[in-house]
């Protein structure tokens, strides 16, 4: 069948007719302009590696092109890519990703792979916290009590399967893990097949916030410290966020994971650093666009001074900074 349909393809009946040789060339005029539209397009177009299309990061990265391919002066490309953490390779080798939106500690896995990997990425701006969600089962009281049992770090690919498995190893606490849909682990909880589901997303879950879950059901503290400096920052969940599961006046103590726009970072003398210096300059002066009614509501807690641990800044975006709020110079006696 594919023989004969090539075959087909290539008669003269369907085949796409050559350009008689006596045809006119196209003006001048008309190849110079599609020469300049192929140059423009390609001097201030980048690529952005989002992430999973069910996923929080590609919606992001989706919102960023919507408002800065809104200014007209470079368009923005997202990319649906297998996650935050496969980000970090299309970023340091995929031809055409500029930028891409990584969680921070998934640099742990290229320490060996790329020793210097610190100095090849930049971040732009932490966007947002992915918060850890232990919730465990009745009988569980403590960490702990983990060991040897079964929990679940949802599908490969998502932050949870990554970051997870991460920090139980941390903590020191080996578990017998599993990586199926967290829907299904969830009702094989309720069961008692499983005995945890660990959660690494922002606050709040709509599993957590609209399901039903029998008294004893709940969340494990994971306590900030010296094993988290490098990657982490303190959070906690608290009883506005599941008022079904964190009674009014406690707060249960846990660590989160800052999901990061980050940059390669090109020499300052390159094509490619112009072009994500230009994209910094139109994401920047339009963030107000973005903390408006009809994005995401996680933009407004967005600032766009806050460090990301464990990585050093873009130099156009600290440049970018230091123009909007300069520091006034005061001489000392």
């Amino acid at each position: 069948m594919v023989v004969l349909i090539a075959v087909a393809l290539c008669s003269p009946s369907i085949a796409q007719s050559p350009r008689p040789s006596h045809s006119p060339p196209p003006p001048s005029s008309a190849v110079s302009s599609e020469v300049q539209i192929r140059a423009r397009l390609n001097a201030w177009t980048i690529g952005l590696a989002g992430g999973l299309l069910e996923g929080a990061p590609i919606h992001f990265a989706t919102e960023i092109a919507r408002v800065v391919n809104d200014g007209g002066a470079m368009q923005v490309l997202p990319i649906v890519t297998r996650g935050p953490t496969e980000n970090v390779n299309d970023l340091l080798y995929l031809k055409g990703v500029d930028a891409a939106i990584i969680n921070s500690d998934s640099l742990e896995e290229y320490k060996l792979q790329v020793p210097n990997i610190q100095r090849r990425i930049a971040s732009v701006i932490n966007l947002f916290p992915s918060e850890v969600h232990i919730f465990v089962r009745p009988e569980i009281r403590s960490l702990s009590d983990l060991v040897g049992k079964k929990v679940n770090f949802n599908t490969q690919g998502t932050a949870a399967a990554y970051s997870g498995p991460l920090i139980f190893s941390r903590l020191g606490i080996a578990v017998n893990s599993m990586f199926i849909p967290h829907p299904v682990a969830l009702e094989q909880m309720r069961r008692g097949e499983i005995a945890a589901v660990v959660f690494v997303t922002s606050k709040p879950v709509d599993a957590f916030v609209k399901g039903k879950w029998e008294q004893g059901f709940k969340f494990l503290p994971v306590e900030y410290g010296s094993k988290f400096e490098d990657y982490y920052v303190a959070s906690y969940l608290e009883p506005e966020d599941y008022p079904n599961l964190i009674a009014k006046g406690e707060r249960i103590a846990t660590i989160a994971v800052p999901t990061v726009l980050a940059s390669f970072n090109w020499r300052p003398d390159s094509p490619r650093y112009r072009r994500v210096a230009r994209f910094v300059d139109e994401l920047f002066s339009r963030i107000d666009k973005l903390q408006a009614p009809g994005f995401d509501p996680k933009w407004k807690s967005v600032d766009l001074k806050t460090r990301v641990p464990g990585l050093e800044r873009f130099q156009a975006a600290q440049e970018w900074l230091d123009r909007a709020s300069p520091v006034k110079q005061t001489s000392q006696q």
